[in-house]
């Protein structure tokens, strides 16, 4: 009970410290509007369109694939701590975690995901997975928009 009291303490203090410092600083900031502040800024580039876009999927791909490679080697740091103190064990369970982490960098590059831009071949059969279109779906198509019938089943 008092580990339940000090924990709810605790997160009161939390909280009230965020709103605290957040109503001070809605109250005595300078509020200066104009044009410039509302524009999203993206590297210096004005936008231009629709901020609505469909993001490209390999930069997500990039970075989950960065952020599980470097969680992975970040954790030779503590391997390397105790290697001095278990040789073999210690060499042994960093070659089979090695091990693992070249399966997965195997399996990535097999399948084009570390490429940027990934061949015709690929690119085509993924496509065409994804827009695998019923027989159903392209007879009513048909009778609306045969040239969309073609761009479709021809890829």
């Amino acid at each position: 009970m008092g580990n339940l009291i000090t924990i709810t303490i605790f997160m009161g203090l939390g909280a009230f410290f965020v709103f605290f410092n957040m109503t001070v600083g809605a109250l005595v900031r300078p509020k200066l509007p104009n044009a410039d502040k509302a524009l999203a800024y993206e590297c210096g580039e004005l936008p231009i369109g629709q901020s609505w876009v469909q993001f490209d999927l390999r930069f997500y791909i990039v970075a989950l694939v960065f952020l599980v490679f470097d969680v992975e080697i970040a954790m030779f740091y503590p391997w390397a701590t105790i290697f001095q103190e278990y040789k073999l064990p210690a060499l042994v369970t960093m070659l089979t975690f090695f091990a693992v982490l070249m399966v997965g960098y195997v399996y990535l590059w097999r399948f084009g995901y570390l490429e940027w831009v990934r061949s015709s071949v690929t690119t085509s059969l993924a496509a065409r997975e994804a827009t695998s279109v019923s027989s159903e779906k392209l007879s009513v198509l048909a009778r609306r928009d045969p040239e969309q019938v073609a761009k479709t089943v021809n890829l």
